[in-house]
């Protein structure tokens, strides 16, 4: 079993929650609550895995997330 992080912001405009994973390409998605969008990021997940296996590459790895801060 492995676990990825996954990025989890909400869009202003429909309420709902979208998820992307960073470094799989194809593994992002929505729900309109954080536990089916949860659900929804596992099920993506698994599916772009499984077509990542049939390539022969190697998964990216993920390092993390950095803050930058900006003037606004």
């Amino acid at each position: 079993m492995k676990t990825f992080t996954a990025y989890v912001e909400q869009d202003l405009e429909t309420g709902l929650y979208v998820g992307i994973v960073p470094g799989i390409p194809g593994a992002h998605t929505q729900g309109a609550t954080l536990d089916e969008l949860q659900l929804n990021l596992k099920e993506v997940l698994e599916l772009c895995l499984e077509d990542y296996r049939g390539t022969g590459e190697t998964l990216p790895k993920f390092i993390g997330l950095q803050q930058i801060e900006v003037a606004a």
